[in-house]
């Protein structure tokens, strides 16, 4: 670790032009510094558009001939997605740029003058003194396959936030005008959503035998597989309803739109999950991951979205680092705190490992006996969530082996190779 930081401070040499940059929506701040941190020109503004960039440009150019620069070094924090435009200019000029952590320019403001203001300019002179010291990494700029993979996983979580809000306008619905509906269906579902569509209200359902009620769901080739006995139960609880019954007309209007823009998105969800698994099985990685008995070929393109391919990286501690679990001490003195989680990294990979470690254990008897042997063991047993997260870890080491070595998932090796301990019984 303290080669990788001395590495980036020998990036700064006597030559060196650092220019800190604040990003914005319409206008950034740059702050030109030294390899000693003197100040070469007070914090200047450029616009997020051509002309700013030329602008900026320019500045660069007469800053190092002014200054007898020949390299320059550009920092700025990657927040939102203004700053993406900004890097692809700068990588077709060929100006090298690094990222540096917003949090570590939150708690450096009073380095510089003891006081808690925030403003752009003094942001940018920040960015820039962090650039000098070497807190920062180098941007990784995607493309191709790994570009593709990240839009439409991107897009894919979108989706499925506009999901959830939909099914939170639904019971919305139904929790005015038929509280009882949820009791019967559990899931927005096909099924469900197609009786709601037809018989909106409990008087619609009270008014129809079941035979009537079915017939009219079979209109929809949704409902084939749909339950007498449930209609049956919804028709019984229909009868005891107490959903509101004003305002009815205007109330199945908006039911209908929410019922078409939830059809569409899962429409438009399946056709991102097929365009996410056709990119991710051009990657070499895809075999091996989808290999693990438990992981579905949706899971495998997903966790190469969030990582890229795994050739790029040289240790499974970089994995685990990118997913924020790595641990944090709490200790001093004789005190000895309690470790957690740093959860510095993509909150996105951690919640895919979590998902993955749920369908992972039902399925997969050689990860089955290494939770079983967390939780069970004598000396340091864990908790049962304590024990899916160290599978999280797992599953990184793991995929990484079979990427490095590039084999298919051997259950009995992956326990031999863990401890002497864990029981070597039949592969996944």
């Amino acid at each position: 670790m303290h080669d990788k930081v001395n590495d980036k401070i020998n990036q700064v040499t006597e030559d060196t032009l650092i220019i800190g940059v604040d990003i914005a929506k319409r206008k950034h701040y740059a702050c030109a510094i030294d390899d000693r941190g003197r100040e070469l020109k007070r914090a200047f503004s450029f616009k997020q558009s051509y002309q700013g960039f030329e602008n900026f440009i320019q500045a660069i150019n007469e800053l190092k001939t002014k200054h007898q620069k020949t390299n320059v070094l550009i920092g700025f924090e990657a927040t939102g997605h203004y700053w993406k435009n900004l890097a692809e200019r700068l990588r077709d000029e060929e100006l090298l740029y690094v990222i540096v952590n917003p949090m570590h320019v939150k708690r450096s403001k009073e380095f510089e003058d003891n006081n808690q203001s925030k403003n752009d300019k003094k942001d940018a002179r920040l960015i820039a003194r962090l650039v000098e010291n070497g807190y920062f990494t180098f941007h990784r700029f995607l493309k191709d396959i790994e570009a593709e993979l990240r839009e439409c996983t991107m897009w894919r979580r979108d989706l499925i936030d506009e999901r959830a809000s939909l099914k939170n306008k639904l019971a919305n619905w139904t929790d005015q005008y038929f509280p009882e509906f949820t009791e019967v269906f559990k899931d927005w579902g096909i099924q469900a959503r197609t009786v709601l569509r037809y018989t909106p209200y409990p008087k619609d359902v009270q008014t129809r035998s079941v035979e009537e009620c079915m017939a009219l769901y079979l209109e929809d080739k949704g409902a084939r597989f749909l339950s007498r006995n449930k209609i049956a139960e919804l028709k019984e609880r229909a009868s005891l309803s107490i959903g509101r019954t004003q305002g009815q007309e205007m109330a199945y209007f908006k039911l209908v739109n929410l019922l078409d823009q939830y059809a569409l998105l899962e429409k438009q969800i399946q056709a991102i999950e097929e365009k996410l698994c056709f990119y991710a099985r051009q990657l070499s990685d895809f075999e091996w991951i989808a290999s693990i008995r438990g992981v579905s070929d949706l899971q495998a393109a997903e966790l190469l979205a969030e990582t890229g391919p795994l050739s790029q990286y040289s240790h499974p501690r970089q994995l685990i680092k990118l997913a924020g679990l790595t641990l944090r001490d709490d200790s001093s003195g004789d005190r000895e705190g309690e470790k957690r989680l740093s959860k510095r990294g993509r909150k996105a990979l951690r919640a895919l490992l979590f998902r993955m470690v749920t369908t992972i254990l039902p399925n997969n008897e050689a990860f089955k006996a290494i939770y079983q042997y967390y939780i069970d063991r004598s000396d340091n047993p864990l908790k049962k969530k304590e024990a899916k997260v160290a599978l999280c870890r797992k599953i990184l080491q793991v995929v990484y082996g079979m990427s490095k070595h590039q084999c298919p998932f051997d259950g009995d090796q992956m326990r031999r190779d863990l401890s002497s301990h864990l029981p070597v019984n039949q592969a996944a």
